[in-house]
């Protein structure tokens, strides 16, 4: 049944662009024996006899006006009151469904589950008012196909897909028929476990040079947690690293997992596609550079490979990104790489550069890691979709409960401020660094990696309803995930214990600066301290044991700011040298203290140069220091102006 041509007020109709180009024959139908297949440009009234249609309107010809009638951009559909039926149970296949405002519907009213529609009672909807801007259309797949997590939509936010970026279901029908190409709000979660933890991977453009990309990513596969078969591909060498190679995509075995390309931009679409269509690839990295953040030939070619992976449902990582590293598999192509496990922080971040700066510096402090996520361009698979599947995916007995990240490009804020919600909800925390705030900044971040403009104040915003603690530097975050390794605060009051006066005052004017307390420590357990210290020492908190104090004076106020000061929530510790002994045994008293005291110890140790053999000791055995107690002091701040201490 034809429709008119629209008029000022004509029929309801959803307008599609080259719809029967995008979509399977087999895919556009509601019920076995009805189609909806409104051809190209053409606005179409829903068939009289189409069971199951969600949507039945009375006399809407007359109600909703022909400027009204489109799913893109923002047009605002003006339903009457008592037009929307309620859903027939026998619906299947495409589903269309009208969301209203938050402000009418609450927010449980946005779950669909399963092959269940929306059940609002009749005459429960109201008119639109003049200034709602965009009742929503979203289109799913059945349910078998998709996730039921995956059909939560909360509040006013919808899957804005630009024109000409939808493509047709795969053949076995495994894809949705509608998904989004490069676009942040994809509703498909795209994280494989070929991803994760695969069988097999495949590095195209591997090599015996080490220093070079491909070749340290083969040395950092080989060296690492990975116990599966390795594919090497390259068409000059015959052995690469004592493994055998492969000459081309074309000959490597079906049943590939995880592809890793290190090749040049223009090579990479064809490989993908073999490696995808014909191997069964269900997870690619590119670390290779040359694409959206280069040039448009570039982004034609970062779309393109987006396309092929989404539509066979594999998972992208990068491009122009140092790779993946996990306790499965280091398929990193940069060093150093750390020992990956359980305790560990997750790293993730849109540069590559940024993500080993932290790395090299947090090992040093005795920061371990659990992953490392180099997300580069992030064609498909951004930071908002890593935390999505951390958070969908979190096991307490076994994930990291910390989160460090640095991001240059925030897509899709709703679901990062989700699931980072969510994630801190289940007892995770998360530190942050958002690059490219300032005018010059995002010009600096549009060129590295695409990024789109974030104002400052709306990054203030989202990290605050996130529970995210911001930081503005490396060695801010650095510090930050120091301080979330080690044990909670009990409140802001803290014991200092030093054997450098000096950089006692300076941590307390920190500490104070930043929102905690030293409290003074007077009366007769104070007195019975000072007697048993060396003459000249005080207590009165700092607890400064004097430059010759030994281990054993060390201890021993740490003793007493844990056992019989009560009004002491934590104790920061400051133990450095002057180049005229070891400081050995005043470690190893921190490193038991750590283990033995009720309140939590942060350790201060700056003298860099001169104990660095015992900073090495400190932190192979587990400890976590800081090298300035401000570094510190701020990072608590930061902590507890975002969470209660």
């Amino acid at each position: 049944m034809r429709a008119s041509r629209p008029h000022p007020r004509g029929h309801l109709a959803e307008h599609f662009d080259s719809l029967l180009q995008t979509c399977m024959a087999p895919s556009n139908t509601s019920t076995a024996s009805c189609r909806l297949a409104w051809p190209r440009r053409t606005l179409r009234q829903p068939l009289a006899d189409l069971h199951g249609l969600v949507e039945h309107f009375d006399g809407l010809s007359q109600t909703c006006m022909a400027s009204s009638n489109s799913s893109i951009a923002s047009r605002r559909f003006a339903w009457p009151r008592r037009t929307l039926r309620q859903p027939l149970a026998d619906l299947h296949g495409l589903e269309i469904h009208y969301f209203w405002p938050p402000q009418i519907l609450q927010p449980s009213k946005y779950i669909i589950s399963g092959c269940r529609r929306f059940t609002w009672p009749r005459n429960t909807l109201f008119l639109a008012v003049a200034d709602f801007t965009t009742p929503e259309i979203h289109y799913f797949w059945p349910p078998q196909n998709l996730q039921r997590s995956k059909y939560i939509i909360s509040g006013c936010r919808r899957f804005a897909w630009p024109r000409n970026t939808l493509f047709p279901a795969a053949a076995d029908d495994k894809a949705p028929i509608f998904a989004a190409i490069n676009h942040p709000l994809n509703p498909i979660q795209m994280i494989t476990h070929a991803l994760i933890n695969p069988r097999s991977i495949a590095v195209i453009g591997g090599s015996n040079h080490i220093y070079k990309p491909g070749g340290r990513l083969v040395k950092n596969l080989i060296e690492g947690p990975f116990t599966g078969d390795l594919y090497i591909v390259n068409p000059k060498e015959l052995l690469i690293q004592g493994h055998p190679v492969t000459r081309s995509v074309n000959d490597l075995p079906t049943g590939i997992e995880l592809g890793v390309l290190a090749v040049s931009a223009a090579h990479c679409t064809e490989a993908v596609r073999v490696l995808v269509e014909e191997k069964g690839a269900r997870a690619i990295i590119i670390i290779s550079a040359g694409f959206s953040e280069e040039s448009t030939e570039g982004a034609a070619i970062e779309r393109e490979i987006c396309r092929i992976c989404t539509a066979a449902g594999a998972a992208l990582i990068g491009p122009n990104c140092i790779g993946l590293a996990n306790p499965h598999h280091h398929a990193v192509f940069t060093s150093p790489v750390p020992t990956l496990g359980p305790g560990g922080v997750d790293l993730i971040s849109a540069s590559g550069g940024v993500a080993l700066f932290i790395i090299e510096c947090a090992l040093t402090k005795g920061l371990r890691f659990h992953s490392l996520w180099s997300v580069g361009n992030a064609a498909q698979t951004g930071i908002e979709e890593v935390l999505e599947y951390m958070d969908e995916h979190f096991d307490p007995s076994t994930d990291a409960r910390i989160k460090a990240l640095y991001i240059e490009d925030i897509r899709d804020a709703e679901k990062l401020v989700r699931h980072a919600a969510s994630l801190v909800r289940k007892g995770c925390r998360i530190a942050a660094i958002k690059g490219g705030t300032t005018a010059d900044g995002m010009r600096a971040s549009a060129m590295h990696t695409g990024a789109r403009p974030t104002s400052e104040e709306a990054v203030a915003t989202l990290f605050r309803r996130a529970g995210i603690v911001r930081c503005y530097s490396r060695e801010e975050l650095i510090a930050v995930a120091c301080a979330f390794a080690l044990p909670r605060p009990h409140g802001r009051s803290f014991a200092i214990v030093t054997h450098a006066g000096g950089a006692g005052v300076i941590l307390t004017d920190a500490l104070v600066r930043c929102g905690m307390k030293v409290p003074a420590y007077r009366g007769a357990r104070a007195d019975e301290l000072k007697a048993r210290l060396l003459p000249g020492a005080s207590v009165a908190n700092p607890i400064d044991i004097l430059g010759t104090g030994s281990a054993a004076d060390f201890g021993l106020a740490i003793d007493y700011a844990d056992q019989h000061f009560p009004e002491t929530d934590a104790i920061a510790v400051i133990f450095g040298s002057i180049g005229l002994g070891k400081i050995t045994a005043a470690v190893d008293v921190i490193l038991e203290k750590m283990q033995t005291c009720s309140k939590p110890i942060y350790p201060i140790l700056p003298s860099v140069l001169n104990t660095a053999e015992e900073i090495a000791h400190f932190v192979t055995r587990g400890g976590i220091t800081f090298p300035d107690e401000v570094t510190l002091a701020q990072a608590l701040g930061r902590i507890a102006g975002n969470e209660a201490l």
